[in-house]
């Protein structure tokens, strides 16, 4: 448990810092982390993402592979090579790993939205990485 609390000060650090280096950024709860018995060298993660009115993620990739399910309100997400699309509450979506995460934001200006994402990765691996602009 000490070692998901450690995790947790270090995402929310990075998070900050890709916050502070491209403007206001999104909240991220990491709300499990839990190596894997059925996959030897991986982990599973889950977290939660709240968007405020408007607010939206920086460009960016991850390491591992991530799913990612629309609690509240409505996200527009585009992946390098597609569309964006908008998906409502009950919606879902899937990142191989290494995808290139272009667009991740509430599609809203006026209410909140909320992801629950699952990812899957290797200790190692990052989270998030900040694309260069």
């Amino acid at each position: 448990m000490k070692a998901l609390h450690l995790f947790t000060a270090a995402l929310a650090l990075s998070m900050s810092a890709a916050a502070l280096a491209h403007g206001p950024s999104e909240k991220v709860t990491v709300l499990q982390d839990q190596m894997l018995k059925n996959a030897p060298g991986k982990k599973a993660m889950m977290i939660e993402v709240d968007y405020k009115p408007g607010q939206s993620s920086i460009a960016h990739k991850h390491d591992g592979t991530a799913m990612a399910y629309v609690l509240e309100g409505d996200v527009i997400s585009q992946v390098k090579g597609e569309q964006p699309i908008t998906y409502k509450k009950g919606q879902f979506w899937y990142e191989p790993a290494g995808s290139e995460h272009l667009v991740s934001k509430n599609a809203s200006q006026s209410k909140p939205a909320k992801l629950l994402v699952f990812m899957v990765l290797a200790p190692d691996e990052q989270v998030l990485i900040p694309l260069e602009k």
